[in-house]
């Protein structure tokens, strides 16, 4: 009996040992650094259906090493260790706006940071109503700091390491390796003593490093702001949508027919004023004289194995540059 019960504490403790060394790998085997800048498309479905296959919205600049990540939608935090990313070398997040799909992976990247024994701050950016995100995650990450404080295993408090920023528009971020613009993109289009009215914004970014421009559009309409905003850049990270695509889509599994008209009228309007088609991205990037486009928050589509080509397809009936569908964890 001694023999069997030396055994099996001998298995677990072998086995604990070798999740810790796995953990332990997994945050120090940072991918090779490379001088300039590279592009990691981490999640690239767009939501609010989650996707086989698919993370959602967010993306990963990496310029001389340092590390600037672009939207945190669900699943962030797993793609970020598929790419050997060491996560609590994450400095700054920016938030293009605060839509579930891309910032309901943020407090699962905080807490991963925190639990990493991050001591430096964590910044994240974004437009109006990021404090508010960033607060409501401290809020709910505080019971498990205070758990780890108590049983000694940590000592820094979660709320002294996370801080949110609102942002205005213009040069919102300059460090040594980037230089970060924003605009106000097409979005957003609330009606008057709504309450959101006034009070919340949605984003395109600028990155400009000294060897590429990278733009993420977020989510937009079609909009003049965000064609300069792309002027001339490298990259131009692009939302894609088709209305047509996910009214069959709906009326297939039911869902259209249970919206009243009015709901089928202002679900046609934001698809076609607050997203972009293939043929309004294809036209905005001819216009701007991208050099590559870059397609993301594709989707949903019912077929796990969908590749998107015809998007791509359709965008260069106006763009004669380059045009990539993205998948998670492409590098670019």
């Amino acid at each position: 009996m001694q023999k069997t019960s030396l055994l099996i504490l001998t298995t677990l403790t072998s086995i604990s040992i070798a999740a810790l060394v796995h953990e332990s790998m997994a945050q120090t085997s940072l991918a090779p650094l490379k001088a300039g800048t590279r592009l990691i498309t981490l999640g690239t479905s767009g939501g609010p259906s989650a996707t086989v296959g698919r993370a959602q919205s967010s993306n990963l600049l990496i310029v001389n090493g340092a590390l600037y990540v672009i939207d945190a939608g669900p699943g962030v935090t797993r793609r970020l260790t598929r790419a050997g990313i060491r996560i609590r070398d994450i400095d700054n997040i920016f938030i293009t706006h605060e839509h579930g799909d891309h910032t309901g992976g943020l407090a699962e990247l905080l807490s991963a940071e925190y639990d990493f024994n991050r001591t430096k701050p964590v910044n994240i950016y974004g437009p109006p109503g990021t404090e508010s995100v960033v607060k409501g995650a401290m809020q709910y990450l505080t019971v498990s700091s205070e758990i780890r404080i108590s049983g000694g295993t940590k000592s820094l408090p979660i709320a002294q390491i996370l801080f949110g920023h609102d942002m205005g528009t213009g040069a919102v971020y300059q460090d040594a390796n980037i230089k970060v613009t924003a605009i106000e993109n097409t979005h957003f289009h609330f009606p008057p003593g709504s309450p959101a009215y006034g009070k919340y914004k949605s984003y395109s970014y600028r990155f400009e490093a000294s060897d590429r421009v990278v733009v993420f559009t977020g989510d937009t309409g079609p909009s003049a702001a965000v064609t300069e905003l792309a002027r001339g850049a490298d990259i131009l990270v692009s939302e894609v949508d088709s209305v047509e695509e996910n009214i069959a889509r709906q009326i297939k599994t039911g869902l259209w027919q249970l919206r009243t008209p009015d709901e089928q009228a202002s679900f046609v309007r934001h698809d076609t004023e607050e997203h972009l088609s293939p043929d309004e991205v294809g036209k905005m990037a001819a216009r701007a004289e991208v050099k590559t486009v870059v397609l993301s928050h594709i989707g949903p589509s019912t077929d796990p194995k969908d590749d998107f080509k015809r998007y791509g397809e359709q965008v260069k009936k106006y763009f004669s540059g380059q045009v990539l569908v993205a998948k998670d964890l492409m590098e670019f």
